[in-house]
């Protein structure tokens, strides 16, 4: 953050993490006039589909010195999607944490291009009132603290997305955003977010125009669609039988699920820095990908393991969603999480309808549905006059309790008699 006298410190180069959209359009000219530095643009492909040759021009057009277009595709797939499914890990019941993931990835890269150009900054257009603030700059000091961060919005007087047009437009920068279209968006291969516009001021259902990647769930077709999804330890490796490369088989499951108008979350969250924010996210594929592993998890853990592991899932994710991913907390859950997935292989089928998915089939060769036990027919596994001891023992502190209560009630109704 700039000194409150209003003198910056002296910076020779920055690395911006670039998207070529709104905010960090009007970085690149910002941190020219005032820093007067260098700036790199760092573009990581995370799968938003952007036109790449466009994005990298449009920096340069802007004052960017160089640009860099890193496909970080395979890595975040496989290293940052795959670990937060096998955690099952899901922020507040409903959101997938498309974003949240997103952001180590891209700010690793940055820090990683950083050092190797000796630059001597990073920045970020991140707001001052979200997370993504939190999780770039968590990364940026958990791998290069020796780096100053840069954080314009913490520093300009740009206060509004309306300002920050009326900046690019005295700067001769090309946007795609109008006040027409004023929703603020993040896309990669999981998922598609859009806050502010009407998100920002109502809290009734996002407006249908707000949706961009799925179909509307009343217009979706009219019959149901179905898929079969494998993974192997808990990590997704085909569909319908056919072993496919992390991000085609992310691909055709968001291309199936979106064509059924399944993935799509109208939430009021909890934000770390303590507001809450309504946003809608459209996570396709993700979805599928999440159902099919809590089916087979539920087929294939113990009890105590599946139960145990639904607290395992609530804190990765807060750790997610808090920009707390490089920490040793994340490393040694994904080391346990690990261990709980050895037997977590298998096929689940799933049916689509209209934005809603069931379950059809599952099957695993670590299955622990026993039918000689799981049924209500007499087998030769399962003695049902058992469960007499076993009550017994498992009721015991409870029946003593029952005893103690009645007997302290009997007392006070006889104390009660006598003193009337």
């Amino acid at each position: 953050m700039a000194p409150s006298d209003g003198k910056r410190p002296q910076v020779k180069c920055v690395v911006l993490a670039y998207s070529g959209g709104l905010d960090t359009s009007i970085i690149i000219p910002w941190l020219r006039e005032n820093y007067g530095c260098e700036v790199v643009a760092m573009v990581g492909d995370v799968g938003q589909g952007d036109d790449f040759r466009a994005v990298r021009q449009k920096a340069l057009d802007t004052g960017a010195s160089k640009v860099f277009v890193e496909d970080l595709r395979e890595e975040f797939i496989t290293r940052y999607l795959w670990k937060a499914l096998q955690a099952g890990a899901i922020y507040e019941g409903k959101y997938l944490l498309g974003t949240s993931l997103a952001r180590p990835v891209l700010a690793k890269r940055q820090v990683e291009l950083a050092l190797d150009l000796g630059a001597d900054a990073v920045a970020h257009g991140c707001t001052g009132k979200g997370n993504d603030q939190v999780r770039f700059e968590l990364t940026y000091k958990a791998l290069a603290p020796q780096l100053r961060v840069i954080a314009p919005w913490r520093e300009w007087s740009i206060k509004s997305r309306e300002d920050a047009l009326e900046y690019a437009r005295h700067h001769n920068v090309p946007v795609s955003v109008t006040k027409k279209d004023i929703y603020s968006r993040d896309q990669n291969i999981w998922h598609l977010s859009h806050e502010g516009g009407p998100l920002e001021t109502g809290l009734g259902e996002p407006p249908e125009d707000a949706w961009k990647l799925s179909r509307s769930p009343q217009h979706a077709a009219d019959h149901e669609a179905e898929v079969t999804v494998g993974l192997e330890a808990g990590v997704p490796v085909s569909v319908n039988g056919k072993k496919l490369g992390s991000v085609r088989l992310l691909e055709n499951l968001n291309a199936l699920a979106a064509e059924n108008g399944v993935g799509r979350t109208d939430i009021v969250e909890n934000r770390l820095v303590g507001i809450k924010s309504h946003g809608a996210y459209e996570t396709p594929g993700g979805t599928l990908l999440h159902a099919a592993h809590q089916e087979l998890e539920a087929l294939c853990l113990d009890r105590e393991t599946f139960h145990y592991k639904q607290h395992v899932a609530l804190k990765y994710a807060e750790l997610v969603y808090y920009g707390q991913w490089f920490t040793p907390l994340r490393e040694a859950l994904d080391s346990s999480i690990e261990t709980t997935q050895r037997n977590v292989t298998g096929t689940v089928t799933l049916g689509l309808y209209r934005g809603n998915v069931r379950v059809l089939d599952r099957r695993s060769p670590y299955s622990l549905y026993d039918t000689s036990i799981g049924g209500f027919s007499m087998g030769p596994d399962y003695d049902q006059r058992d469960a007499e001891g076993f009550i017994n023992i498992l009721g015991l502190p409870i029946k003593l309790a029952g005893a103690k209560r009645a007997a302290t009630q009997g007392r006070g109704k006889a104390l009660r008699r006598r003193a009337g």
